[in-house]
């Protein structure tokens, strides 16, 4: 049996099998990226719900394996040479798992780096932007009575929205036909701006029909779906 006792994270979160990868997640936008990935590679994985409301990825266990304290981590029990391998940041780990089964991304070199600065744009921009938007529009940030940091915010979201829409023209996906990891690590934040966080009116949502079909054959697939309620909330 594969003895993954060298990562304290499994003390809180037993692994009932450990021969699988390991995935520590809630079904936020940067958890569901790692789960749709997982289905749609048709890797074996056990998931383990980590619960933010509770502060549980604050927890020593949880910051023995992502010092980041945000969800997701990862651990791999078949790792680079056969050895367990413990990851953090959802970016590293959807390269990772590109790296170990050369699916979802480009085999073509060139190719590979365009994906590539696509999943940082969605990191470096979507993401941080998108959050801001949910925090100032749906939670606490919405009792502010200045409204210019969330101006900014929606001014900036519709921006990226554009540059999306700019790439998307004329593909099915960001890559052209290839649907990559690219795709995966923007899907969860779209889908969460305009539903989860309301704010489709706010951002203009509807100017951009071309993001709004591609978020909508984005979400029919299969292994999106079942994703984007892995791990099922306690």
């Amino acid at each position: 049996m594969t003895d993954l006792s060298a990562f304290p994270i499994t003390e809180r979160w037993p692994a009932k099998h450990p021969d699988r990868l390991q995935l520590y997640s809630a079904t936020t936008p940067n958890g569901v990226k790692i789960s749709i990935a997982l289905e749609e590679l048709g890797l074996p994985y056990e998931a383990h719900a980590v619960n933010i409301g509770k502060n549980e990825s604050w927890t020593p266990e949880f910051l023995s394996l992502n010092p980041n304290g945000k969800i997701p981590a990862m651990i791999d029990p078949n790792g680079p040479g056969g050895q367990p391998i413990g990851l953090f940041e959802s970016g590293a780990i959807l390269l990772y798992l590109t790296d170990k089964t050369g699916k979802l991304i480009p085999a073509d070199p060139i190719r590979r780096y365009e994906t590539i600065q696509w999943v940082f744009f969605q990191m470096a921009s979507i993401g941080p932007i998108f959050g801001q938007v949910g925090f100032f529009n749906k939670f606490a940030g919405r009792e502010i009575a200045d409204k210019r940091p969330l101006e900014r915010y929606r001014d900036e979201s519709r921006r990226l929205i554009g540059v999306l829409e700019t790439r998307l023209k004329g593909r099915t996906w960001i890559m052209d036909d290839d649907y990559t990891i690219a795709d995966i690590s923007m899907l969860g934040w779209v889908r969460n701006l305009i539903g989860f966080y309301e704010a489709r009116d706010l951002v203009g949502f509807d100017d951009f029909p071309i993001v709004a079909a591609w978020l909508e054959r984005g979400l029919a697939r299969p292994a999106v779906q079942k994703g984007l309620t892995i791990p099922a909330r306690g």
